[in-house]
């Protein structure tokens, strides 16, 4: 004779693990079940040392340069993390003697400046940035001009603005680690700025968000990436001008001949 289980089957067990989402959590008494207090004080915790841990440049710096990316390193106003957290403006600035180290390393004709921030989750970044643009380089014309690679520190995404600026980039590409949440503490956002300088609002850019192999892969990332890329220098803009039809190259890239009822290709 089979027992019974004592234990009453969860008919939201099969949802619960098809999504990250906090849905179903149920109740004990007035209160949640402990596992799910358990579960919560992680994801916020994790949430919590996304955004206060440092991101190691130096490891960062070495991924970029073993894929023959030139490297440069920069800081924002913001002095350390508590002043970045409560001073929004400062980490738009770059540090004064950085700007003008930067200024004096600048090339003329430069079509791309790729700057990594640290954002509000250097985990984000250290997971995500180097596989981003490995898979972004096969899809850009060979021709393309690139400024050094920037890794920022205490960045907030309006940096690139000032250091597209600096470089005379005619297009600014912001990687940048995104607000965590309850599920997602390693958000990686992409920001597209034309003819960046400075006092650029957000409508003037384009946003790629949440890459991250639970979200959008850095291979799919990387295809929306360089259609934004190629058609804002072809058209001068990013922003509201610009809508992201990447989809409408892959149905075009899909699209093959009939097969004739013979078998051959028709003619």
């Amino acid at each position: 004779m089979i027992e019974e289980s004592p234990v009453t089957p969860n008919p939201w067990s099969q949802w619960r693990s098809a999504t990250p989402a906090r849905l179903a959590l149920g109740r004990a008494g007035s209160g949640m079940p402990t596992d799910e207090t358990l579960r919560f004080g992680w994801a916020h915790a994790m949430a919590r040392d996304a955004i206060h841990a440092a991101l190691d440049v130096d490891a960062l710096a070495a991924a970029l340069t073993a894929q023959r990316w030139e490297v440069a390193r920069a800081r924002s106003r913001a002095a350390d993390r508590t002043e970045y957290l409560r001073r929004p403006d400062l980490g738009r600035q770059l540090d004064e003697s950085d700007a003008t180290r930067l200024l004096a390393e600048r090339r003329y004709g430069c079509d791309v400046c790729v700057v990594i921030g640290d954002g509000l989750s250097s985990l984000a970044v250290a997971r995500h940035a180097v596989p981003l643009l490995a898979a972004l380089r096969p899809h850009l014309p060979a021709g393309t001009r690139f400024a050094p690679v920037v890794i920022a520190t205490q960045a907030r995404v309006a940096l690139a603005d000032e250091v597209g600026e600096l470089f005379g980039a005619a297009l600014s590409v912001m990687l940048i680690g995104e607000r965590p949440g309850l599920s997602s503490p390693d958000s990686l956002g992409i920001y597209l700025t034309h003819t960046p300088t400075r006092g650029r609002h957000d409508a003037e850019r384009n946003c790629i968000s949440n890459v991250r192999p639970e979200g959008l892969s850095s291979e799919a990332a990387a295809f929306k990436l360089a259609w934004l890329m190629r058609e804002s220098l072809r058209r001068g803009l990013t922003g509201v001008g610009l809508k992201d039809e990447s989809d409408l190259a892959v149905l075009e890239q899909r699209e093959t001949p009939e097969i004739s009822r013979a078998g051959s290709l028709p003619s």
